[in-house]
């Protein structure tokens, strides 16, 4: 209550400040939201289109390597050969549809088996989830809103992975979803039908006209074509006419198809023989038709120029979103997405978003798209982890479905096992959202991917290392050691997954009941501090951050900039090991073991 002779800061109540305008202010008020909300869907349009061109370029880069690492037979026959391979695959195009495109034609065309390929479409589903991650990535500049946008963006790569570590002995144990797949399949009579095309029906209008790519060419590679390794990937001719010859001249009758099908006209054999010739008749109409560059350097052009724009974009898309997205309006929105249904119906609310996941990703026809326009949404706290993550499945149940309608789109005779591998698919998320969805405690992604984001939000140079680690270095190592054979892998690996099941024993021993373990294992004090804490690595970090910064200072001064102080240098230098050491004191991570807090002496 305001004193007598005092004034309010706030004259007008703030729930009346609106209708306090006069008719020209809240005229104005509603031409801004408006121009607000279309620059939002302009800027969400660029968002997802430069995403088109990012995996058009990743496969101009990749796109034949890829060809080739799925060519290698003797390989695929290892399942996690298989698997390493599909992660790997869908990285170099940044596409899981094109990666899994490339699998159904080689099964369609007799060069892999079905049971072979489960393990490769495993892997892409792992190699797609690295995308929103990179998107993260971009909001590394506030600490909290990168702490919530790295958590929703890992949650999906933590679901891909345990469900692999699940499923993956599983099916080469049983081969179940070869087999639910197989009675499906052979339980219904499905016709071939045509794959709907419904957001690209938008953005095809300008990704085409940037750039188009001949897609058989990659699946040519695989497929064993020599043709197709000379070919470009950029699409020259959009319209051909194919002709098919029937009577062909041969040297001699001894070159003929059949003795019935040969007849003799002067000094000329003629054969009747199918021989098909393709004509040219438009060129089509993107930036790079008659470009002399190679693949490679078109592709990383547009790299350059996808990333930029992408940055770019999401940049604008979450100073929009934090502007509209103020006060009551903020409020209630959080409120709608992220609040429960009553008891006892709260638990349909999950379900539901796995639903709303589906059908968005279905109508973006992308989960990469879907799942990095949510993760700024959770980076500024509209939408919350423990709801990013049902929609996050649903995105994975969403590109299955498309997968499944694509694979309707085949001809008859390869019909069969194209939707039999997109059935596969499907079956695999669906048995890892059983695993890791209905039962509260079984939600362990959200729980690690919470772990995750405070990590990286301390320590922002663990989110780089995280990525390379998980989807390059594991990868590689893996497959390495698949090359050398079972014995290897298993006198390898086997040792190292032991000692890891051990460490999170331990662990969870030391949180829950300490009195069951020895004195020695309370805590991991014993062990030397960069083994149990991540701020030793932090000051390497922080050291070698302040030798670049000099290295740029000192080449700054060979070209004839202005000198820095040596005491410039120094509080440089002085600042990061402050920082450095404030880390120290207040969280110094632990990894699995409990963190590592020194006294402060």
């Amino acid at each position: 209550m305001l004193q007598t002779g005092q004034t309010s800061l706030w004259p007008i109540p703030p729930t009346s400040f609106f209708f306090s305008l006069s008719t020209r202010g809240k005229l104005l008020r509603v031409v801004v939201s408006v121009g607000k909300f279309i620059l939002l869907l302009g800027f969400l349009y660029i968002f997802i289109c430069s995403l088109d061109v990012l995996s058009s370029a990743f496969q101009l880069v990749g796109g034949k390597a890829a060809g080739d690492i799925l060519q290698d037979n003797t390989v695929l026959s290892n399942p996690l050969a298989g698997l390493v391979i599909g992660i790997l695959v869908t990285l170099l195009v940044q596409s899981s549809s094109t990666s899994s495109s490339i699998v159904v034609s080689m099964v369609s065309s007799g060069l892999l088996t079905v049971q072979l390929a489960v393990p490769i479409i495993m892997g892409t589903n792992i190699g797609t989830s690295v995308t929103n991650t990179l998107v993260a990535m971009t909001q590394a500049g506030d600490r909290n809103t990168f702490r919530r946008a790295f958590a929703g963006a890992t949650v999906h790569d933590f679901f891909n992975w345990l469900s692999v570590l699940v499923l993956l002995p599983l099916e080469v144990a049983s081969g179940y979803m070869y087999v639910v797949s197989k009675l499906i399949i052979d339980s219904f009579k499905i016709e071939s039908g045509e794959a709907p095309d419904l957001l690209n029906v938008i953005t095809d209008v300008l990704t085409e006209s940037i750039i188009q790519l001949d897609a058989s060419v990659i699946s040519g590679i695989a497929n064993g074509d020599p043709e197709a390794r000379n070919k470009s990937l950029i699409k020259k001719w959009c319209r051909t006419f194919t002709n098919t010859l029937m009577n062909v001249t041969v040297p001699g009758p001894e070159n003929c198809t059949s003795p019935s099908l040969c007849w003799l006209d002067g000094n000329y054999t003629f054969t009747l023989k199918n021989i098909s010739e393709t004509y040219n008749v438009e060129k089509c109409k993107h930036l790079f038709v008659n470009a002399s560059l190679s693949d490679l350097a078109v592709g990383l052009i547009l790299l350059a120029l996808s990333l930029l724009a992408l940055c770019s974009c999401l940049i604008l898309i979450v100073k929009l979103l934090n502007s509209m997205l103020k006060g009551q309006v903020a409020a209630v929105i959080k409120k709608i997405l992220n609040t429960d249904f009553p008891f006892p119906f709260s638990w349909v609310t999950g379900y539901i978003a796995i639903l709303v996941g589906a059908g968005m990703t279905f109508i973006v026809q992308s989960s990469s798209v879907f799942t990095s326009a949510i993760t700024p949404l959770v980076g500024i706290g509209v939408i919350s982890i423990e709801r990013a993550y049902p929609l996050s499945l649903g995105s994975n149940i969403g590109t299955t479905t498309t997968a499944i309608l694509a694979a309707m789109a085949s001809p008859g005779d390869t019909l069969a096992n194209a939707l039999q591998i997109a059935l596969v698919h499907f079956l695999f998320n669906v048995s890892g959202i059983l695993l890791w969805y209905p039962i509260p405690f079984t939600r362990i992604p959200i729980r690690l991917a919470k772990l995750l984001g405070n990590i990286t939000a301390s320590y922002r140079w663990f989110a780089a290392v995280y990525i390379i680690s998980f989807f390059f270095l594991l990868p590689l190592i893996i497959f390495s050691l698949s090359l050398a054979g079972w014995p290897v892998l298993v006198g390898v690996g086997a040792p190292l997954v032991i000692l890891l099941v051990i460490i999170l024993v331990i662990n969870m021993l030391q949180k829950r009941k300490p009195g069951c373990l020895p004195a020695a294992l309370r805590s991991w004090d014993f062990l030397p501090l960069w083994a149990h804490s991540l701020d030793p690595w932090d000051k390497v970090v922080g050291v070698c951050t302040a030798k670049c910064c000099c290295c740029c200072k000192c080449c700054q001064v060979a070209a004839g900039d202005q000198e820095p102080t040596p005491l410039v240098v120094y509080s440089q230098f002085i600042n990061i090991e402050l920082v450095s050491k404030s880390h120290h004191l207040r969280h110094s991570f632990s990894g699995p073991w409990p963190i590592h807090r020194p006294s402060m002496k």
